[in-house]
């Protein structure tokens, strides 16, 4: 594996800015768009699960069709190389088909196993961070695991000259019809919008990164 210079790094991750206007004219390359894709891919994410899907929108009657009610993100879904919308999954409970999968996936299959696996996840759900009970609450943490893969997808992206965007700037509910329902691009039973992302390259300078100092940021014990 090769090693990234220190300087190099914080370089990216200073460069990288929310980016509100794109150049129109300039779209990512099919491969440079797979490699940010499989970054998001992966990521890590909490017992393993991978709870999300991307749903890269790129016809222009879907991005028309959400725009009244995205004012985040209203003027890139015109000019943006590429919009991520990210969807988690619904009723992720520890014992439920998604989660054996995921098991499965990992090569935990042997049912001693898989039953210490799903008793450790039940007790993790119900009684470390108490979302067995309540589906919203499942959602959330699921919604969680996809702020990851973006976080990781909008690094990978700067680090390779490519802008983007993380947007929660429009209506949830609005945006799930649309896509799943008007369009029939996901099943809202199984998933959920969790947060949307633009990509591209900026058609203007961008405002000087502004961050509180990390004397005021970290809390060593």
């Amino acid at each position: 594996m090769t090693v990234l210079d220190r300087e190099q790094v914080l370089s990216a991750f200073k460069n990288r800015k929310s980016c509100r206007h794109y150049d129109a004219t300039r779209k990512i390359s099919a491969e440079d768009f797979q490699f940010i894709l499989e970054l998001g891919r992966l990521s890590p994410s909490s017992v393993g699960s991978e709870p999300w899907q991307f749903v890269v929108v790129q016809n222009p009657e879907i991005r028309q069709a959400i725009k009244p009610f995205s004012w985040g993100m209203a003027d890139a879904l015109d000019t943006a190389s590429h919009l991520v919308v990210f969807l988690a999954k619904k009723n992720a409970r520890f014992d439920s088909p998604f989660m054996l999968e995921s098991l499965k996936r990992r090569g935990v299959t042997e049912p001693d196993a898989v039953e210490k696996s799903l008793a450790r996840y039940q007790a993790f759900q119900a009684d470390d961070i108490k979302i067995l009970d309540d589906s919203r609450a499942l959602f959330d943490w699921c919604c969680r695991q996809t702020y990851i893969a973006l976080a990781n997808m909008m690094t990978g992206a700067a680090m390779a000259g490519i802008d983007s965007c993380p947007v929660e700037g429009f209506n949830y509910a609005d945006m799930e019809r649309v896509l799943s329902g008007q369009f029939g691009l996901f099943d809202a039973a199984e998933w959920g919008v969790s947060v949307a992302a633009t990509f591209g390259y900026r058609v203007q300078d961008i405002a000087t990164k502004a961050r509180r100092p990390l004397e005021e940021t970290v809390i060593w014990a």
